[in-house]
């Protein structure tokens, strides 16, 4: 598989707090992804970087051909935009929008809405029938689904997910879990920021950070990819 994403020596230093430190990464197009690690190890921060979200201190991130730490602001915007599909704890929906029109507003920051276009994205994640639903008439694993149906609408290069179970049972994180794996199949490029082991045991590898520096990589049990550090 070629390169979707490569960090070279990234640090991200704030006042006197190094969040992360020397990191390099690589991962390729159609890989599944896990990054783990304890509060203030710089998940959060790694994943800010990887969604142009911000730019290190130091090194370098490739995304997709593109040096992004080079990149201005607008332009960060514009690359999170047409690239990245992003799914947050969260969720982040408009309550007073539907779960289509929440879907549709993505459409509408890419390129023009489109309501059939929206309507199969739900029914893609299994909501077609709650399409007309406000997010206070749904359940959590509805809204996560709501959510990963907006990040797919503008059929990003890499789906980028922070803790996207971190709010639902069992019950929905399976289901959440399932999407996942079909999107993989399908051939998306997926990062999960996660504390689940069991949702970073599905990934082909886990990134373990401590400290703001990559601990170790291990492999997941359905790849043989990726070794212990």
């Amino acid at each position: 598989m070629s390169l979707l994403l490569e960090l070279k020596d990234v640090s991200k230093i704030y006042g006197s707090v190094k969040a992360l430190r020397n990191v390099n990464l690589e991962v390729s197009r159609g890989e599944w992804l896990a990054i783990m690690g304890p509060s203030g190890s710089g998940k959060s921060t790694m994943m800010n970087i990887i969604g142009c979200m911000d730019k290190p201190s130091n090194g370098s991130v490739t995304l997709d051909g593109v040096d992004i730490s080079k990149e201005n602001s607008k332009s960060l915007t514009n690359i999170r935009r047409d690239k990245i599909g992003l799914i947050f704890q969260q969720f982040h929906l408009i309550n007073y929008l539907t779960a289509l029109e929440n879907v549709m507003v993505a459409q509408y920051y890419h390129s023009m809405p489109d309501e059939k276009e929206a309507l199969r994205a739900l029914e893609r994640v299994g909501l077609g029938d709650r399409a007309k639903h406000l997010p206070s008439q749904l359940s959590g694993g509805e809204q996560q689904r709501v959510c990963i149906a907006r990040a797919l609408i503008n059929y990003p290069t890499l789906i980028l997910a922070d803790e996207p179970t971190g709010n639902l049972d069992e019950a929905n994180e399976s289901v959440v879990l399932d999407i996942f794996k079909r999107l993989h199949k399908e051939g998306s490029a997926i990062i999960v920021v996660t504390h689940d082991p069991e949702v970073a045991d599905e990934a082909q590898r886990t990134v373990v950070l401590e400290h703001g520096r990559v601990a170790r990589i291990v492999q997941g049990k359905n790849n043989a990819m990726g070794c212990d550090a």
